[in-house]
């Protein structure tokens, strides 16, 4: 190949070159709509009322104000304006009851967190109270290692961190930092 030919294919190439890499530029508004739309949820609903069932008998029902179900950056779905949860047992009788005004399900964890001014009341009337609440449903497992508040019709006892079943019959407080005895 003739010099002169080379360099003006050289010079041709180049100019196509600086004119695609000049014309490839991102547009600010499409970013910004992109990168937030990412978080927002699919689905959106209004006075939630869920059953969960195993082998066609009802265990769980959640009730919430609103929720909002995203799936970036991973599957939750959010009840940001709190929840009730009641637990029942095999004769569809309540066992438990968690409420909160705020909670969120890690839904491929199958994990749940409740937050701020949580409360669990059992059927025996013994109640906890914490701020911070984790259900794990595989588990059947409530915990936290938050503060939490016991109070049963004979004592409080407070502490640091707790463990119970899901119908809240069994518990144990880590770190008791107080036990008040109730008088009858």
């Amino acid at each position: 190949m003739p010099k002169r030919k080379f360099y003006t294919l050289l010079l041709a190439t180049a100019a196509v070159t600086v004119c695609f890499l000049s014309s490839c530029e991102n547009d600010n508004a499409e970013i910004a709509r992109v990168t937030a739309t990412v978080n927002d949820p699919i689905e959106e609903i209004k006075g939630l009322e869920t059953l969960y069932s195993d082998s066609g008998m009802v265990k769980v029902k959640v009730t919430a104000l609103s929720m909002l179900k995203k799936i970036r950056p991973k599957a939750v779905t959010e009840l940001p304006g709190g929840m009730v949860i009641e637990f029942f047992d095999q004769n569809k009788k309540v066992t438990s009851r968690l409420s909160a005004k705020y909670a969120i399900h890690y839904e491929l964890e199958h994990r749940w967190e409740a937050k701020n001014d949580v409360e669990v009341i059992n059927e025996k009337g013994e109640k906890l109270n914490t701020e911070k609440l984790i259900w794990d449903e595989r588990k059947e497992l409530l915990s936290s290692d938050q503060f939490v508040k016991i109070t049963t019709p004979e004592e409080i006892i407070m502490g640091k961190g707790f463990e119970a079943n899901q119908d809240f019959s069994r518990y144990k407080i880590f770190n008791v930092t107080g036990r008040i005895t109730v008088k009858q």
